[in-house]
């Protein structure tokens, strides 16, 4: 049983080093995996659901038989802080259209996540683009109800569906449901889906009043994968588990 873990920023891959007996590479191109260990696969796949859906092709390909995505989101609840971790039991997409994970794995990282962290399960909302203000953020809860957003879940989450594999999705909230985001990050991704420094320092010295604001997101940020990081220490216990169909 191999795991293939898909992460999408580059600033993210980093939590999965506390896992236990990793074998860590320091650099890992977008699009490229690595084995961290005999039993999982790690995945750098770029931002975006296109970028995602490959990776997991990708993993499945190289011999993967269940799919986690894993990184960081973004709030819609007001429940959620900075730094809580969703483990979410659905995925939808921007039309509604539900995808469920196995619920079986689903209770398993449940009850091994439980005893050491609070676990928020609940819809995790699929965005094609990077949401940035607080409104925007309000308005999309009242109408989905989902408890936060990413750009890739829902695409690995298709990806597993259509092989018949399990899939969860792991990711600690960066940014709570009341925050608007700096528009240097919101502007920050390039076509490949990765974080371009050039474009954050540029519009950072057009608005240098954001650099306050930039600063405090990326403290949630490190909040956030210090979350995902210890979590990564339970990640041998968490993939040891059998779906009904083995």
């Amino acid at each position: 049983m191999i795991t293939g873990i898909i992460v999408a920023l580059a600033e993210e891959l980093s939590t999965l080093k506390t896992l236990p007996n990793v074998l860590w590479e320091r650099s890992l191109r977008r699009g490229k995996f690595i084995f961290l260990t005999d039993e999982i696969m790690l995945v750098y796949s770029g931002a975006g659901a296109q970028n995602a859906s490959k990776a997991a092709e990708l993993a499945i390909s190289k011999g993967a038989t269940q799919l986690i995505s894993w990184g960081c989101a973004g709030a819609l609840s007001h429940e959620l802080k900075m730094g809580d971790l969703v483990l979410a039991d659905s995925l939808l997409d921007s039309n509604g259209t539900e995808t469920p994970v196995n619920a079986t794995w689903h209770q398993h990282a449940r009850n091994i996540l439980g005893s050491s962290v609070a676990v928020y399960k609940g819809a995790l909302l699929n965005s094609s683009d990077v949401v940035s203000t607080a409104q925007e953020k309000q308005a999309i809860f009242e109408k989905t109800g989902a408890l936060a957003l990413d750009m890739e879940s829902h695409a690995i989450a298709k990806v597993a569906q259509h092989y018949a594999l399990p899939f969860l999705a792991i990711r600690a909230i960066a940014d709570p449901s009341s925050m608007d985001l700096p528009v240097a990050l919101s502007n920050a991704l390039n076509e490949e889906g990765e974080v371009e420094v050039s474009k954050i320092l540029f519009s950072l010295a057009r608005n240098p009043k954001e650099i306050p604001h930039l600063i405090q997101i990326a403290q949630y940020f490190q909040i956030a994968k210090q979350k995902l990081s210890a979590v990564a220490e339970q990640l041998p216990q968490i993939i040891a588990f059998q779906s009904a169909s083995d």
